[in-house]
């Protein structure tokens, strides 16, 4: 019998958008004499921020084969703003030891889950590496997201001549829901209202995530308890039922009555039938699109930077500048640009960025630019990864004056002329300006936001220097939704970061550089969700060949 104290959900973070990663190995190295190798995947994982690999699971061992389809997923929660580092190492296991020391090595691959992700078909085969020599053949990666994970249940109970436990009334009836663990435990994961005083009581409609519910796991056992309330915590068990989502999802198309039993009583009462019934009137589930299902949909991430080139942020042969770089050290402005960059380019599939500079002298005339591509190819301004855009930002400065204003209007309004290209869904724009400070164009700025807000865009400013940035944060309408000339922006589409929050005064410059991309990206995919709902746009389903 389930004891009646303790009702309280148990505190813990429900899991967020999993993805389940399938591996296969080709034409692994033989190191067996008599027979072929027996190959098992252990996958590593870099923490946020840190360089060390922390074993996250295995696969199970297959006998005797070159070229193992392991069973055994790898399922990890997604986070689309952190670049999540992952190693497989392949070993061919000889002995009973745990320990892959003692195993022989068969290689390794190196790879970012979102490189998985955004990969064609969500498909990713990389060569092994790591023994002197050899070819130590390819692993391939498989990403999909558990479409369950954001599924969402609508149910509506009711229940049936019910024992009657208190003495002056009939009983105050409720349900507790619980999902079973691995362990043979139960885990809360819901209660109802309480209905007062009635043996056949009808509870209001409510929803649940599937995730909540069974985790994700349609067959896993579901546990509803009924108790009566009584006032100082002492619930009276009245009885259970166990049921499963794919049981209850059946509903939908038939009537559902489970009885309600009560183990003490079946055990005392030769005549005991049941404590009442309980009957399922409702059942549905809707799907809520995902940033994933997008991406593995087709839609293209296309990431434009823009680099502010005024005059107040140095001259950049002076270590005061912000765009001064030693020998030792990047500048403020390529350390966020690193950052936020090598996140978004595992999602942009030709790894080709336009970049541009603003409020500089450009030669050979000395005209003031306010969208001046770093490569200086006005025909195509794009560079070749975020290597290639660093590369063409150093020598900007050395062939550019920095001079002023800090004007953001143009580059908007360009990245917004090619956004309004392709609003189907196909395509999507994301603009990072690092600038050091004080806008000079505010109004043109805010109307080119409104503007672009109807777009699928979305904008990233990161402000450096000791710069109050207090329009910034104007333009980044969390708390009020930015207006201009009495139209107001259809959706949020700017997040704004002080580089300086970020800067660890240990000098780990990895840590700091982490949480700013994972703090300047975090909105990005609900950005994306809020244009692809206002223009009711569903993705795209993957090829499946």
């Amino acid at each position: 019998m389930a004891s009646p104290g303790a009702l309280e959900p148990a505190a813990g973070n429900v899991p967020g958008t999993k993805v389940e990663l399938t591996v296969s190995c080709r034409n692994l190295l033989d190191m067996d004499t008599f027979s072929k190798s027996d190959p098992v995947v252990v996958l590593f994982m870099q923490g946020s921020g840190s360089s060390e690999w922390k074993e996250f699971g295995r696969t199970e061992v297959i006998d005797n084969t070159l070229n193992p389809d392991f069973v055994r997923k790898f399922v990890l929660d997604y986070y689309f703003e952190e670049k999540q580092n992952l190693r497989f190492d392949v070993y061919n296991v000889d002995s009973k030891s745990c320990s892959v020391l003692k195993q022989d090595f068969l290689g390794q691959a190196f790879v970012a889950l979102g490189e998985v992700i955004g990969s064609q078909r969500g498909r990713l085969e990389r060569p092994l590496t790591g023994v002197p020599g050899k070819r130590c053949g390819t692993i391939l990666l498989l990403a999909e997201e558990l479409s369950n994970c954001r599924d969402i249940i609508t149910m509506q109970l009711c229940a049936n001549k019910l024992d009657k436990k208190d003495f002056f009334g009939k009983s105050d009836p409720f349900l507790v829901f619980y999902r079973s663990n691995e362990d043979g435990t139960f885990t809360i994961c819901h209660k109802t209202e309480v209905v007062k005083n009635t043996l056949n009581p009808v509870w209001q409609p409510f929803t649940i995530p599937v995730r909540t519910l069974c985790n994700g796991d349609y067959d896993r056992t579901v546990k509803i308890d009924v108790y009566d309330w009584d006032r100082d915590g002492s619930h009276d068990f009245i009885g259970e039922f166990a049921t499963s989502y794919r049981e209850l999802s059946r509903a939908q198309s038939q009537f559902t009555v489970y009885e309600v039993l009560n183990p003490r009583k079946k055990c005392k009462k030769k005549k005991y039938v049941n404590s009442g019934t309980v009957t399922l009137l409702s059942f549905s589930v809707e799907s809520e699109f995902t940033f994933v299902d997008y991406i593995r949909g087709g839609t293209q991430l296309n990431f434009t930077v823009a680099i502010d080139f005024t005059a107040s942020n140095g001259m950049p042969s002076q270590p005061t500048s912000l765009h001064y770089a030693s020998p030792y050290q990047l500048s403020a402005y390529a350390l966020a640009l690193k950052a936020v960059g090598e996140i978004i380019q595992d999602y942009d599939s030709d790894k080709l960025f336009p970049a541009y500079g603003f409020g500089a002298k450009i030669p050979p005339d000395g005209k003031i630019s306010h969208q001046f591509p770093l490569n200086n190819n006005a025909d195509n301004p794009s560079c070749a990864g975020i290597e290639g855009v660093l590369e063409s930002y150093l020598q900007s400065l050395r062939t550019v004056q920095l001079y002023g204003p800090t004007n953001f209007a143009p580059v908007i309004n360009q990245v917004a002329g090619a956004a309004a290209q392709v609003t189907d869904g196909s395509q999507y724009h994301v603009l990072l300006i690092i600038t050091d400070g004080v806008i000079s164009d505010m109004l043109q700025t805010k109307e080119a936001i409104v503007t672009a807000s109807a777009l699928p865009m979305s904008i990233i400013i990161v402000g450096v220097g000791p710069a109050e940035f207090e329009a910034m944060e104007e333009l980044d309408g969390d708390e009020v939704r930015l207006s201009s000339r009495g139209r107001y922006a259809e959706r949020d589409i700017v997040q704004f970061v002080p580089f300086r929050d970020y800067v660890d005064d240990s000098g780990n410059q990895v840590l700091s550089m982490a949480r700013l991309a994972k703090d300047v990206l975090a909105e990005i995919p609900e950005q994306l969700l809020s244009y692809m709902k206002t223009r009711d746009i569903k993705p795209r389903h993957a090829d499946p060949q």
